[in-house]
């Protein structure tokens, strides 16, 4: 039971988790804190929330802290809440990186390093806002932790122990792993189908272009709906996986292009053939509820 929770950042992820408490009857007081007075107040509207507070006073009165916000704001955020953070209580986060994150954290942080344990729920849509807020998103998904050397067991526990009262399954591995696997399979993604939509949509004829578009076009682009600021930051923030990841794609496009130049057929199919696999084996793994992470 946490008798007093503050979320930072009552959008889809942070008020989705408060709700998931709610729902599970494991919190008392929800605090938010935000930026937006008009967002704090829908929150509260919503139940999300029971009052809104400044870091500050979230700070001084929450057992328990989510920084549910921007990963590039998460530095600030803790520099904020350090002063009057109580020593009983544990601060997590929601952020898709983590080696940056935790540099940041200890910077705020300093000796107090070991109230914050690092976290990452793999969930999501590309809805924004308390109104996206859902009680069951966590249900079935994963969330990762990368624990820090000064958290101690009974920390981290407290932090997996929320995350399964919102029906997530925990796992834990180091922040440099964790930051390369996400590079791959959330954060490429990402790159591709914004990118993609960007050329679309500076083409000649991108209004008949997008007047025809189909569901693969809809399948492919959805994430590119996502918060600008929210993928900036991630981008930025794990700029050296990432450019990692697209120097091993670049090699792959390679190979494709010279089979469509030289007109190999033989070599193209073997790669659309290893592709159609891995994503039929990937897809037939998934959870039963057919709700794969899809956020980073």
């Amino acid at each position: 039971m946490i008798p007093v929770l503050a979320v930072v950042g009552v959008g889809l992820i942070g008020g989705s988790f408060a709700a998931a408490l709610r729902r599970a009857g494991r919190v008392g007081r929800v605090l938010g804190v935000g930026r937006r007075p008009q967002t704090l107040a829908r929150a509260r509207e919503l139940g999300l929330i029971d009052e809104a507070a400044t870091p500050a006073e979230a700070a001084r009165q929450a057992d328990f802290l989510l920084l549910a916000a921007p990963v590039n704001s998460l530095g600030a955020i803790l520099a904020e809440l350090a002063p009057a953070l109580r020593e009983d209580a544990v601060v997590t986060d929601a952020g898709s990186t983590k080696q940056d994150v935790v540099a940041a954290a200890r910077a705020a942080l300093g000796a107090r390093i070991g109230q914050f344990v690092p976290g990452h729920p793999i969930a999501g849509s590309d809805a924004t806002g308390p109104e996206s807020a859902d009680a069951g998103l966590y249900r079935g998904r994963n969330v990762i932790l990368t624990p820090l050397a000064e958290n101690g067991e009974a920390r981290v526990l407290r932090v997996a122990q929320a995350w399964q009262a919102c029906g997530a399954q925990v796992r834990e591995m180091p922040a440099g792993q964790h930051d390369a696997v996400f590079a791959s399979v959330s954060h490429l993604p990402h790159w591709l189908s914004a990118l993609y939509v960007a050329q679309v949509a500076a083409s000649p004829d991108a209004a008949l272009r997008l007047q025809l578009a189909g569901t693969g076009f809809r399948d492919f682009t959805r994430i590119a709906a996502g918060s600008p600021e929210v993928w900036r930051d991630i981008f930025l923030s794990n700029r050296t996986a990432l450019q990692a990841e697209l120097a091993e794609l670049r090699a792959v496009m390679e190979r494709a292009e010279r089979a469509l130049a030289d007109g190999d057929g033989d070599a193209l199919q073997a790669l659309l053939e290893a592709a159609c696999r891995a994503r039929r084996d990937w897809s037939a793994s998934c959870p039963p509820d057919g709700r794969p992470g899809d956020r980073a």
